[in-house]
């Protein structure tokens, strides 16, 4: 398996947690991440999160988890063909 791409999301109270990067789309100009806190995704639960990015720092962007029904099951479709052709057996 091929090694995945890494968020890191800093928490309030200064926790951080690494995530795995599944997938990542755009939609109507905003990025999308499917991701996953550990490397064996398949075992775990998946997240989806929206990057902001700061005009004065485009290289890191600030990162939301989608908690919005309607979103998610907007994204949920792109994710699922995106998934398609990977092994990879993601329940959403």
């Amino acid at each position: 398996m091929e090694e995945l791409e890494t968020i890191t999301i800093t928490f309030e109270d200064d926790e951080e947690v690494e995530f795995y990067v599944l997938e990542q789309t755009t939609l109507m100009g905003i990025r999308y991440f499917l991701v996953t806190p550990s490397e064996t995704e398949q075992e775990d639960v998946c997240y989806v999160l929206k990057e902001y990015t700061d005009s004065k720092d485009a290289e890191y962007g600030e990162y939301e988890f989608v908690e919005d029904d309607k979103e998610l099951e907007s994204l949920y479709p792109i994710f699922k063909e995106l998934l398609e052709d990977s092994d990879l057996e993601v329940e959403f």
